[in-house]
């Protein structure tokens, strides 16, 4: 493929010449945010690429999704392409964020202006976020959380400090305010003995954290506020169990969270179908995940494709691994199944051991996942492992899991 070459400072030019388009933007981290602002003064919405994502993954979601132009960095500066047979956008449009969800198939969340502005706003009033402050950028820049940094920062006034990866040394040494983590991230930062207590907030999401990360941070002096969203919520919409200003929060009889608010997605770009699927009569967002809402406080259980069925009995995956990840000689750990003659499906822990000297055996992690759970909880079999497979905002990534321990 070949296109022209340009440049932050010569974009103006070129962009307005093509308003109103879709343009997939592979941009590192740290160059994005001049990007953003150069096209969406154009008109245009972005759909923002991962850096490091292959020639075979990118043309996927090109395919898929039909921007009008391709804008990537390269060693040799930037390349800027158009593209054959692009849809068109709708005038609000702002992003595209591309994510597979549990299919595997790339979906493009659309989120408007309107939207990313009343998230914005919603999340830097409920954490009395003050003009001037600096939001640092560390999580990558094609996931909503990450741009939110970014989001966050130009509403307080300020640039954000991003960074092109997490480095431990590079956050220690940040001047900002506040920042945005996932869990594996705090718990490195914890190791190193970091001072993350002189952070203003530690927002944490994309993964369910394990009770004694939090008992940790709040030892060494963080603010640590626990976000709950998805890309179809422009990110966390609820903070600690409490939905944020405008956020309506419902589960159905099956425990499916449900949201509506002024966050919410405009659909899936070109699948009227998943759009149908996901967004009701009545302007719910029916998510994939369960919970408890008592009408103050959301209590999230798991995923529902992570539930499985186990003697006649329905077990939330995430909830026996947040409950494995508080015995006290487990360092990490996840739950997935395995098909059973009998049972239908087991439980199966993966676990990482403090010390694998001293593993815990199959009988005290059962023991211990049933002091808070009933016992169908309690996993049938047990592997220990050197790591659990994460993706980059710290959710456990189910397949290399079961190809780890052997289940699915």
């Amino acid at each position: 493929m070949s296109g022209r070459e340009a440049s932050p400072g010569t974009a103006t030019a070129e962009v307005h010449r093509l308003t109103d388009q879709l343009v997939a933007l592979q941009a590192p981290p740290s160059e994005i945010g001049p990007w953003l602002r150069r096209l969406w003064d154009a008109g245009d919405a972005v759909l923002p690429l991962a850096p490091e994502a292959s020639t075979a993954e990118v043309l996927r979601i090109l395919d898929r999704l039909r921007p009008a132009r391709l804008m990537a960095a390269t060693p040799g500066g930037w390349r800027d392409e158009p593209l054959a047979a692009p849809l068109p956008i709708d005038d609000d449009l702002a992003l595209v964020v591309a994510t597979s969800g549990s299919t595997g198939e790339p979906k493009g969340v659309e989120l408007t202006h309107g939207a990313l502005a009343a998230s914005t706003a919603a999340s830097v009033r409920r954490l009395g976020c003050r003009d001037g402050e600096t939001w640092l950028g560390c999580l990558p820049t094609h996931h909503v959380a990450g741009l939110q940094a970014l989001l966050r920062s130009w509403a307080l006034g300020t640039e954000p400090e991003v960074h092109d990866r997490f480095d431990v040394t590079e956050v220690a040494e940040a001047e900002a305010e506040h920042v945005s983590l996932v869990p594996t991230m705090l718990a490195r930062l914890l190791d190193a003995e970091v001072d993350v207590g002189r952070f203003a907030t530690v927002l944490l999401g994309g993964a369910r954290p394990p009770a004694d990360l939090l008992a940790r941070a709040q030892q060494a002096g963080a603010r640590v506020v626990l976000s709950y969203g998805m890309s179809e919520t422009c990110g966390g919409c609820v903070y600690d169990g409490v939905p944020l200003d405008d956020v309506e929060v419902s589960t159905g009889p099956e425990g499916r969270i449900r949201l509506r608010g002024p966050m919410r997605f405009a659909g899936y770009r070109a699948d009227e179908a998943a759009t149908a699927a996901a967004i009701d009569e009545e302007g719910w967002f029916v998510s994939g995940d369960v919970g408890r809402w008592d009408g103050e406080r959301l209590a999230v259980l798991g995923r529902v494709d992570d539930v499985v069925i186990t003697g006649g009995e329905n077990v939330p995956l995430a909830a026996v691994g947040a409950a494995l990840r508080t015995h006290p000689q487990v360092r990490d750990a996840a739950a997935t199944a395995r098909d059973d003659e009998e049972w239908g499906q087991v439980v199966v822990a993966a676990v990482v051991p403090r010390d694998p000297v001293r593993a815990p055996s199959l009988e005290q992690l059962r023991t211990h996942v049933r002091r808070e759970h009933p016992p169908a909880f309690a996993p049938r079999e047990a592997v220990m492992v050197e790591a659990i497979p994460r993706d980059g905002l710290g959710k456990v990534t189910r397949a290399t899991l079961d190809e780890l321990v052997g289940g699915g």
